[in-house]
């Protein structure tokens, strides 16, 4: 389509970039081959067989990233606000099909004020076209979202059934809402980040990804993302794993290692670790403002994409709640939907107490970090760092959930809870009755340690495979991979299970 019928200026006149502009920042150059440039609706209701548009307010295609076909479609603001109607739901659903019939990752580019008023039903079945096609897709070819503009009322449920949702600073929002809220917050200057922006959505509902500052930032890290992910879900595991003399190429040091807490009540940043671990500057953090407490990410090991679970002690003490708990299991399932081995790093007290944890439903959604790691297939390799207690420890991919492998450093503590808490309910009466409590506290709980708590105990009954060296955790974790290159656990048949939601 010749750019002369894009309106660019009016978008730049917004702070924002168009959506042609937005498809080049994303593919490679000059790979882009659109389709459907001449669709144009058939309303003819309200004024709308008066109305000439110059196409149907959405530029569909396909074109590469990275050297690797991708399919992608860009909403126009500019055109009828971008909303969408029955051919512009037509073109998203044709583009969503041709990439599953293609097995190539779907992008998303949405700039949209929601539903085409004026074509009413047939308006909210493209919407209901394009739902189903993403379900279909889902786990099957990577889905990406990028919200660059308003995703209003039905629109938002597309990205949400996607993989990952990018949004950039002060011109994306999404809500669900009604046609007089979203008028306000696309035409008057009203709070927009109260009703969805991407602060919001990046910490506080968990709706968000990835929060960039500007679009040509976003596009760029669009791009990165899509380096470490497979065309489709039978795309084979890197099997090139070799232990040659260049493995230790990024180790945990023993320096490194002195600046890491022995003491399990001080906290420490888990990210160190992970940098430490894998290759050199290749961890990319997802979700990384939203449920802190848990650390989650993709990374290279020897160039192989891995997927990365930890705890974050700097946050409530590492504890898992009911955030970090989605957090974790839907990052764990598409993992394993797209055959990205698991590495998981452990440093847990428990499942956060509490009433309102309660209310909130830290069973169920508890349940669900139990049964993602329980259902996944890929290779999961375990390493414990320090604290693993109680059902936290379970939760976070202990062999009782099918971790092929774990670890533990010396410093790790296996235990139903820790030596103090044991220590109180174990020796109440005691300390109750003893003249110097806090002498035979710290005396107890040593003696407590030293019998339950230590790797040892939990080495010899074989609910770890070995105890390990800190500064070795990069070379034991590239060496169980490469064990684990052709791992093929085939799960009984049956429809599907019913992960509890």
């Amino acid at each position: 389509m010749s750019t002369s019928l894009y309106d660019i200026e009016k978008q730049h006149s917004k702070g924002k970039l168009h959506a042609i502009e937005r498809i080049e920042l994303l593919l490679d150059a000059d790979s882009f081959q659109e389709i459907g440039s001449q669709a144009q609706h058939d309303c003819s209701l309200f004024g709308m067989d008066k109305k000439i548009l110059p196409y149907d307010g959405v530029v569909t295609g396909f074109g590469e990233v990275n050297g690797k076909p991708v399919a992608v479609y860009s909403q126009d603001f500019t055109v009828m606000g971008g909303t969408l109607g029955e051919i512009h739901g037509k073109k998203i659903a044709r583009i969503l099909q041709l990439a599953i019939d293609s097995k190539c990752p779907i992008i998303g580019i949405n700039d949209s004020g929601g539903a085409r008023i004026q074509e009413g039903i047939h308006a909210l079945a493209g919407y209901g076209d394009i739902f189903r096609l993403n379900t279909i897709a889902s786990g099957y070819i990577p889905q990406i979202s990028i919200i660059v503009g308003p995703c209003a009322g039905g629109a938002v449920y597309s990205p949400g059934i996607t993989d990952f949702i990018f949004m950039v600073d002060s011109i994306s929002h999404m809500f669900v809402t009604g046609p007089n809220v979203v008028k306000k917050v696309l035409y008057q200057n009203i709070d927009k980040e109260a009703l969805g922006g991407s602060n919001m959505h990046a910490s506080t509902s968990g709706v968000c990804h990835f929060r960039y500052e500007s679009e040509e930032l976003c596009f760029k890290n669009v791009r990165t993302l899509l380096s470490y992910l497979p065309q489709s879900w039978d795309v084979p595991r890197d099997c090139r794993i070799t232990m040659d003399k260049h493995f230790d190429k990024n180790v945990l040091t023993e320096q490194k290692m002195s600046e890491i807490p022995r003491n399990p009540k001080v906290s420490y940043d888990v990210r160190e670790i992970i940098h430490a671990i894998v290759d050199r500057d290749s961890f990319f953090e997802v979700s990384e403002s939203f449920a802190k407490n848990l650390v989650i990410g993709l990374g290279r090991l020897k160039n192989q994409t891995i997927g990365i679970v930890a705890n974050q002690t700097k946050v409530l003490a590492g504890v898992l709640d009911c955030d970090a708990s989605d957090k974790a299991s839907r990052f764990i399932r598409f993992c394993d939907a797209f055959n990205i081995p698991l590495v998981t790093f452990v440093d847990v007290p428990g499942f956060l107490p509490g009433l309102e944890q309660e209310k909130k439903g830290i069973i169920r959604h508890g349940a669900k970090l139990l049964f993602a790691y329980a259902e996944s297939t890929v290779p999961k390799i375990t390493i414990i760092l320090r604290k693993a207690y109680g059902g936290a420890y379970i939760a976070m991919c202990s062999k009782h959930l099918g971790a092929d492998f774990v670890f533990s450093w010396n410093t790790g503590e296996i235990a139903v809870m820790g030596a103090e808490g044991a220590v109180e309910i174990l020796f109440k009466n005691e300390l109750q009755d003893s003249s110097d409590p806090k002498t035979l506290m710290e005396k107890l709980e040593h003696e407590y340690a030293d019998t339950f708590i230590n790797p040892k105990i939990a080495a010899q009954s074989g609910i770890i495979d070995e105890i390990i060296e800190p500064q070795e955790t990069r070379k034991i974790v590239l060496k169980a991979l490469q064990q684990l290159q052709r791992k093929n656990q085939i799960p009984i048949f049956k429809k599907h299970g019913n992960i509890p939601l």
